[in-house]
Formats: C-alpha cells, sequence, structure tokens
C-alpha cells in the first residue's frame, strides 16, 4: 500500500489501526492463540512495519497476520492466501468509509475465527493455482489466483492439495 497523489485525508484511517489493535486484544483474551510481533517487509520495495500474529494453538485452526502501514492501514492475512488490503485504495476519488473498513476486517476475522476459511491448490494446464472462500455472518467471498511452481510444491507438502477446511479457534475457558 503506497501513498496515492490523490489521497489527501488519509489520517481518516489512522481509526482501522484502533479497530485491529482492539479486535487483536480480544481475540487474544478469548481465544488460545499465541501472539507474535514483528517488523516485516511487505513487498521487495516496501518499508518494514509492524505486523502482530496470532496462531491458535490448534494446527488445525487458521492463523491471523496483521501488518500495520504507514498509510495508515492495514494488510491482513488470513490462513494462507486470504490477503485484504484496508484501505484497498484510499484515494479520494474512491471515497472508502474506515469505518465500514474496520467492519470488514472484524466480519472476516469472525468467519476465520468459526472456521469459515477453506482453501486448496489446483493444478491446471497453464500451472497451479490456489483457491480460497471465506464464509461466515453476512459473508460468502471466493478468491483465486496463480501460484509459483515453488509455491505449489510447498503447499502440497504442507498438505493443501487436497482442500483444506480450517478449523474453528480453540476458545479459553
Amino acid at each position: 500500500m503506497r501513498a496515492d497523489p490523490h489521497a489527501t485525508a488519509t489520517a481518516r484511517f489512522a481509526v482501522l489501526h484502533n479497530a485491529a489493535e482492539a479486535l487483536l486484544d480480544t481475540l487474544g483474551e478469548r481465544f488460545m492463540v499465541e501472539r507474535r510481533e514483528s517488523k516485516e517487509l511487505l513487498g521487495p520495495t516496501d518499508a518494514l512495519v509492524r505486523t502482530v500474529r496470532l496462531i491458535p494453538r490448534t494446527p488445525a485452526a487458521g492463523p491471523l497476520a496483521v501488518a500495520f502501514t504507514d498509510f495508515p492501514g492495514l494488510m491482513v492475512r488470513l490462513g494462507r492466501w486470504w490477503a485484504e488490503a484496508l484501505p484497498a485504495c484510499g484515494c479520494d476519488d474512491c471515497g472508502e468509509d474506515p469505518d465500514e473498513l474496520a467492519d470488514v476486517l472484524r466480519t472476516q476475522v469472525g468467519a476465520l475465527v468459526e472456521g469459515g476459511l477453506w482453501e486448496r491448490v489446483r493444478r491446471g494446464v497453464g500451472g497451479s493455482w490456489f483457491e480460497s472462500r471465506l464464509i461466515g455472518v453476512g459473508l460468502s467471498a471466493r478468491r483465486e489466483g496463480p501460484l509459483t511452481a515453488r509455491d505449489a510444491r510447498e503447499a502440497r507438502r504442507s498438505g493443501f492439495a487436497a482442500p483444506v477446511q480450517w478449523a474453528p479457534w480453540p476458545r479459553r475457558f
């Protein structure tokens, strides 16, 4: 996520950082997860950004990673391949509403936590593709995209040759 010259009031997206912090804290209190914080590159030309990962204590449940960009915005990863940039653009013309984006964050993460993420690798004539589906309250979405040969081999070794339905996160008692 890079600064767009047509994005003048980017500070309005700072609410996304607050929403993500609150959500991560709540998830850490309610579910048996390990919280890991680090500085990571989002891409080869990007700066290091703070990234928080919540990894459920059961390997059958899908992990969550939230990167806090300087824009300010978020890069959210659910499971292995589901990725969401919030905001997607941030320019003045798109008019993305930060409060609506915070709801998108909560809805997608809620679906992951409840076991609503499904992922797999498909082989085709032109190469391998990932396929993801996310289903939750008020949400039913599907995404797919190409994988490099290396990523496809790694995914198949990790058990993604067959569809993987991530399990619900284990709750604290």
